[in-house]
């Protein structure tokens, strides 16, 4: 069979170009072109039917054993264009010498501005307020209609000070806000000193904070970190704002701790599940504001994302000596055969 590339969505045009032009008579490209994920039956059934050697994929594609067995013994990179990696199977890619490659450093800025565009939304009801306009419900100046909770002058605490998180504090140093901070490593003196952050113990951060914000990485340790014990001891006016993986707040705790009364608002560019039922409790709530998981979505950054997932597929492809950006701990691809690694040196991203 001839060497195949699965492309699990549609690309921005100068980055489809450039995997298109990997195609040949020794090597094509399966190209799923539509902003709707590619079903699994057919990435299966494109899997199991070709001789895949590499996939380019995203957030929404599951790349399980299933999906890499399916692949056969020829596969030699998987390249997500995201900097998280829990949809894919890495510790297989492991085992089977697959090279992996993400988009690291690249997003920590255009987050960190969502976030805090999250955090005023939600603090300040504007979401609430543009709809109350177009409802006609603006008839005249009320003294406290539509009043919210002031940002400047605030406590924040950040649930994980990495180069998201620190980014979202120096931004918020500039609102006068003190920054607090936690996380499972201790404290990060290289990142907390330029934004003259303190560490705290969670229970102290959460009883502190009159925002919280999740910035962490979801790994097992942090998967549900944010439960119930930890949403009654925040204030009980204080906004949680999550822009991390919707896995790390328990939805259903979060959803009781609204409607209890044991938080005041949350703002949420992340949920479980994403995208987030219609039907979910959380929509209809006028103090909480979801966002479908928008954090990287600026043209400059997701055309660069874009483009450093096609450098790691071509490179796993070509069986270079090291993926670009290669997930920490992953292999480097295997060798290619002479063909593929002819055909596939032609295009570039």
């Amino acid at each position: 069979m001839t060497a195949t590339v699965i492309v699990t969505r549609q690309l921005p045009a100068d980055v489809e170009a450039a995997v298109l032009a990997l195609a040949s008579d020794d090597l094509k490209v399966l190209y799923h072109k539509s902003d709707d994920p590619l079903d699994r039956a057919t990435l299966l059934e494109w899997c199991s039917s070709s001789a895949v050697v590499g996939i380019y994929c995203l957030l929404t594609d599951r790349i399980d054993a299933e999906v890499l067995e399916a692949c056969g013994d020829g596969l030699r990179v998987v390249s997500t264009m995201s900097v998280g990696y829990n949809h894919i199977d890495v510790e297989w890619c492991k085992a089977h010498g697959v090279a992996v490659g993400y988009t690291p450093d690249v997003l920590t800025e255009t987050t960190a501005d969502l976030a805090v565009a999250l955090l005023l939304a939600t603090a300040r009801r504007i979401p609430e307020a543009a709809n109350a306009v177009k409802a006609g419900e603006w008839t005249t100046w009320k003294p406290m209609w539509l009043t919210g909770k002031d940002v400047f002058g605030s406590t924040v605490g950040i649930v994980g000070l990495g180069r998201i998180g620190a980014a979202i504090a120096r931004r918020l140093r500039g609102f006068g806000c003190a920054i607090r901070y936690t996380g499972a490593s201790g404290p990060k003196p290289d990142l907390a000193g330029p934004v003259e952050a303190e560490f705290r113990d969670m229970d102290a951060l959460l009883g502190e904070s009159d925002f919280v914000v999740v910035a962490c990485a979801l790994v097992p340790a942090t998967r549900g970190l944010i439960g119930a014990a930890q949403l009654r001891a925040m204030k009980s006016d204080a906004v949680l704002v999550n822009i991390s993986r919707g896995e790390v707040v328990d939805q259903d705790a979060l959803i009781e701790a609204l409607r209890a009364g044991d938080i005041g608002a949350a703002g949420l560019d992340v949920t479980t599940p994403e995208p987030l039922p219609a039907s979910s409790p959380l929509l209809s709530m006028p103090n909480v504001v979801v966002l479908p998981h928008i954090g990287s979505a600026s043209v400059r950054t997701r055309e660069l994302i874009a483009k450093m997932a096609a450098q790691n597929l071509q490179a796993g492809v070509q069986g270079a000596a090291a993926l670009p950006f290669p997930v920490p701990g992953t292999a480097a691809p295997p060798a290619a055969d002479g063909a593929a690694a002819e055909a596939a040196a032609g295009g570039s991203a």
